[in-house]
Order: C-alpha cells, then sequence, then structure tokens
C-alpha cells in the first residue's frame, strides 16, 4: 500500500444487492456471467407519448422481507432498496453476530434522485385533489438522504453519516468517502453503497427532452449495448448494493470473512459541461491516475477495468480514451466489461451495483461480459469481454464512475491476501 495513504487498511466484509437481475447478491451474480439482460419494458410509466420504452426495474421485491411493515409505507422505494441491502450484507458480514458499538459504525450512501417518484406523485395529487391531500410523508420520504438516515436506524450506525448526491458517481464517491473515514480512525465500520429508485414519468419526462435514453424498441435485452457502434443511448434502471468496509484490524479482531480490499479512492471534476464529457478524456483519467496513485499502484498493475460503459455515443468513446492516456499500451492487454449491458444505468446506484460484480470477479476468477457487443466502434477498439464470461486472474481493478456535472469517482480494489 502506498505511503500517501497514512491510514488503516480498508476490507469488504459483506455484501448485499437489490437489482434487475436478482434480489440477492448470488443471484445477480450469476446473471452477470450468464451475460443475461435484466431489461424490459418499462411497466410502472405509460409510455405511449414517449420514445423511450425499456427500463432496468427490479421485479419482486416485497420490503416486508426486511422491515416492518408499517416502516415501509413510510420509506420511499429507494430506502426501502437501501435498506434491503444494508440488511443482506449486515447479516453477510458476521456484525449481527458479533455486535458493534454503535459510535464506532457509520453510514455513507450515494443517491442521485431521492424520492423523486414520490414529487411526482404529490405534484399530481396537488393537481387533482388540492395541497392538503398530499401523503403526510411525502417531504421525509423525498429527501435523498433518508435512506442513509433509514439504514443508521435500522442498525443503531451512530458514527459518520452522509449522502453523495453526485449524479452518476455517487455510489463510487460515497464508497471512497468511507473508506477514508476508515483509513482516519473516524470509524471501525461502515455500511457504503448506493440506492436509486427513480422510475416515474417526471424522470422519463426528463431525459427524453435531453435525447440520452435508447429508443430500442424491438427487443428491449438489446438497447443497452456500450462501445458498441450501434448504440444510442443509455436504459434508465433502478437498484442498490450495499457493502460493509471494516478497518482490517477490527475485521481480524472478530475472525471476520474478508471478501476483498478496498486500496484507492479519488474524486475529480472535468469544469467543462452540464452534461457532456470531455471529448479527450482528461477529467475521467485524471480521477483515475489519482486512484492509482492513492493505492500506490503503477498502471500495469491493473488487471481488469470495470467500466463506466454506459452506452452513450459520447461516454464510452471519451472513457476509452481517458484509458488509453492512463494505462498506454496497457490498456489494450486487460480486459475492460460494462455492468450496465445487463442492468442499464442505476444512476446514483450505478458504482455500488457494478463494485459488486468487481469483488465478485476477485473471489472467482470470472469477469462477466459486456453484452450486446456486435458492432465495432474504431473510436472503441479496446478488449472490451464481448458477449461472453472470461475466465482469468484477477488481482487488482479499477472501477470507473461518471455523472451529469462533469463528476468523476475511481476506486481500486484488491484480492485480499492478509
Amino acid at each position: 500500500m502506498s505511503e500517501k495513504t497514512n491510514g488503516r487498511r480498508v476490507v469488504i466484509t459483506g455484501m448485499g444487492a437489490v437489482t434487475p437481475l436478482g434480489l440477492t447478491v448470488d443471484d445477480y451474480w450469476q446473471g452477470l456471467v450468464e451475460g443475461k439482460s435484466g431489461i424490459d419494458w418499462i411497466t410502472v410509466v405509460d409510455t405511449a407519448n414517449y420514445p423511450a420504452k425499456v427500463s432496468g426495474e427490479v421485479r419482486g421485491f416485497e420490503p416486508e422481507q426486511y422491515m416492518d411493515r408499517k416502516e415501509a409505507r413510510r420509506m420511499a422505494r429507494f430506502s426501502q432498496f437501501a435498506v434491503a441491502a444494508a440488511r443482506q450484507a449486515y447479516d453477510d458480514s458476521g456484525l449481527s453476530e458479533a455486535g458493534m458499538e454503535p459510535e464506532r459504525m457509520g453510514v455513507a450512501l450515494g443517491n442521485g434522485f431521492g424520492g423523486l417518484p414520490n414529487s411526482d406523485a404529490a405534484v399530481r395529487t396537488i393537481m387533482e385533489r388540492g395541497g392538503n391531500r398530499i401523503d403526510p410523508f411525502y417531504m421525509l420520504k423525498s429527501l435523498p438522504n433518508m435512506a442513509a438516515s433509514h439504514v443508521s436506524m435500522q442498525f443503531q450506525a451512530k458514527g459518520p453519516s452522509s449522502t453523495t448526491s453526485t449524479a452518476c458517481a455517487a455510489a463510487t464517491q460515497a464508497m471512497g468517502e468511507a473508506m477514508r473515514l476508515i483509513r482516519q480512525g473516524h470509524a471501525d465500520a461502515i455500511l457504503t453503497g448506493g440506492t436509486e429508485a427513480g422510475m416515474c414519468e417526471l424522470g422519463l419526462a426528463a431525459f427524453t427532452v435531453m435525447k440520452v435514453l435508447s429508443t430500442v424498441d424491438d427487443d428491449p435485452t438489446k438497447a443497452s449495448r456500450p462501445f458498441d457502434a450501434k448504440r444510442d443511448g443509455f436504459v434508465s434502471a433502478e437498484g442498490a448494493a450495499v457493502f460493509v468496509l471494516e478497518s482490517l484490524e477490527h475485521a481480524q479482531a472478530r475472525n471476520a470473512h474478508i471478501l476483498a480490499e478496498l486500496i484507492g479512492a479519488a474524486a475529480s471534476a472535468d469544469a467543462y459541461h452540464m452534461v457532456a464529457p470531455c471529448a479527450d478524456g482528461e477529467g475521467a483519467a485524471r480521477c483515475m491516475q489519482w486512484a492509482l496513485e492513492d493505492a500506490g499502484l503503477a498502471p500495469e498493475q491493473v488487471d481488469y477495468v470495470n467500466a463506466h460503459g454506459t452506452s452513450t455515443q459520447l461516454n464510452d468513446a471519451s472513457e476509452t480514451k481517458a484509458l488509453k492516456t492512463v494505462l498506454g499500451e496497457h490498456a489494450y492487454q486487460i480486459p475492460i466489461s460494462s455492468t450496465k449491458s445487463m442492468i442499464g444505468h442505476a444512476l446514483g446506484a450505478s458504482g455500488a451495483l457494478e463494485s459488486i460484480a468487481c469483488v465478485k470477479t476477485l473471489q472467482t476468477g470470472v469477469i462477466h461480459p459486456t453484452i450486446n457487443y456486435e458492432y465495432p466502434d474504431p473510436e472503441c477498439d479496446l478488449d472490451y469481454v464481448p458477449n461472453e464470461s472470461r475466465r482469468q486472474e484477477v488481482t487488482t481493478i479499477l472501477k470507473n464512475s461518471f455523472g451529469f456535472g462533469g463528476q468523476n469517482a475511481c476506486l481500486v480494489f484488491r484480492r485480499f491476501e492478509g
């Protein structure tokens, strides 16, 4: 580890996930390895007046499996997802048996929209029945920080608590901040990751007028096609993923099962445009470089990149350029894949959902594919693990996330070896 970190080692001891491909980590990972798509026709909105018809929806989720029914009714869907994923992660970590000093456990989640569907519903109620008839819990449901609040209450986490809202970089940046808090001794364990459930007509309309969504209308499973020449926009999705991060000392003291190590993180800004990334990927490249420096790694030590890979023309080309800038010729020698090809873009939660894939790759030696890669793009000429999983020993992974507003965040994961 780099001398620059000046702090404790940080490990992952638990994971939980609620996704379009499954409601547990194992089901989700199995779907990714098989190259299955969780993208289907939108069911929560009447799309008759909109060109985008597909989404990555979470199906079959029952919040009462993870929380009291009364509590669930007082939460927005994005908070329900967070509590469910946190429960899975907490139980997976063994903290439920070992116990945890409340003041030494924190929460750090990423989120983009908060309860956007609740805002959509409140406006409809005002227009149809008057403002005095809106949900009395509307404000508390809609605030982006409420997922972290509910998680902290569910698990009596009384340490540092934060919500990062940097669009599509939110979860990745939140995880980096959690790592730093543990490194610096402000907490021994943190529940961290991201959650998003913004599907509603307001969200669909907003992205439609921005012209950023895929308009594939024949086969939903073909809509998200990162790095493919015929990509035509991203597919909105929802879901949550939560991790238990701990200091190595704390995890070893309770004989925890360690899944992987988080060794580097960075965040940067393009300072360029509200929506478009730098054409040369300069801001993203700077963030990747800083993350590797934070981890104390040279570019050639990266074995695999889990890309942001949104399936938009601008992002995929600029991310490819950024990877070449940072990794040089090594960029052509390592596998790169996009989880979004199978689950769509879960916005503020996407980095956490994709980090689940990173940890599973370190554990299993399997790299999931980028599906729907059929037509090579001269501007995207790296190895994107097309269409089929690949077995390969992987020790170190670079994870990228880039968001509207030029928000960039990167993480570096390493296989834990004591």
